[in-house]
């Protein structure tokens, strides 16, 4: 999707931002120096290289592991400067987040899941809002079934459901088509898809697969814990291309290279 006007404001967006893991001969520099925006109302995909950062990236962004140094924003607000309560409440209320391995609670029913979110904040959240996430994402009549009852697809849908719910500024999704089959996972792409451009919501994903990224509406590409290129309206084989150069110029020049940093 090409934007024809300005730029949208961010939803998410990180400056200088450095992330170093260990100390001494284990010291690990996650991220170098990254500075990155991720529009509001739009789909954003990171990739790189296994060791890139892009995980770290979406982490520190996320509010879920801290900067060594630099700023991470959402919605304008300045994580660094948060203590634990207020931040804990900043991810529960403005973040929604989407995770490979599903993160259901067992125990719970589809609908108690969604809702979840709403119900640790204490709120009732928008019925009508609900009721469109609940079709929108194919499992009214699973509702009272638990996740055990349900297929790997299924449960990654009531999971993205559940992420939308208290309608946070930015859902960060990691790896979310990773434990699914094909077909499933492109169900669950489309429906993040049309969650930006027919809800206006704002997703940003982590993913190693093009096929995945392809359907983003901006690509954001790490490499060695640098932003190194960005890539609007992405094909698979124009991202399949760029990370094929970074993993043979990684591979060329390992013999001078640090220790590799998480992804």
């Amino acid at each position: 999707m090409t934007s024809t006007g300005p730029t949208p404001p961010a939803a998410a967006r990180v400056v200088d931002a450095v992330k170093v893991y260990g100390s001494g001969d284990a010291r690990v520099r996650a991220l170098d120096g990254v500075t990155a925006g991720f529009p509001a109302g739009r789909f954003t995909a990171i990739m790189g290289p296994s060791g890139s950062g892009k995980s770290t990236l979406m982490h520190v962004a996320a509010g879920l592991d801290s900067l060594t140094s630099g700023s991470a924003f959402v919605a304008g607000t300045d994580l660094t400067t948060l203590d634990d309560r207020r931040l804990t409440l900043l991810r529960r209320q403005r973040v929604g987040f989407v995770f490979q391995s599903f993160n259901l609670l067992p125990t719970l029913t589809v609908a108690e899941n969604i809702t979840l979110p709403l119900d640790l904040a204490g709120q009732r959240g928008d019925p009508e809002w609900i009721d469109t996430l609940i079709d929108a994402v194919g499992l009214r009549d699973r509702l009272h079934h638990r996740p055990a009852e349900l297929s790997g697809g299924q449960q990654q849908r009531v999971a993205v459901a559940r992420a939308f719910a208290a309608r946070p500024e930015v859902v960060f999704a990691d790896e979310p088509t990773g434990n699914l089959d094909s077909r499933s996972g492109e169900e669950v792409l489309g429906l993040l898809g049309r969650a930006v451009r027919t809800m206006g919501r704002t997703v940003v994903m982590v993913t190693h697969d093009p096929v995945a990224a392809a359907h983003a509406d901006e690509v954001v590409l790490l490499a060695d814990g640098r932003l190194v290129d960005t890539m609007a309206d992405p094909t698979a084989e124009r991202v399949l291309d760029r990370i094929k150069a970074f993993d043979t110029r990684t591979r060329d020049s390992a013999p001078h290279a640090e220790q590799a940093v998480p992804s």
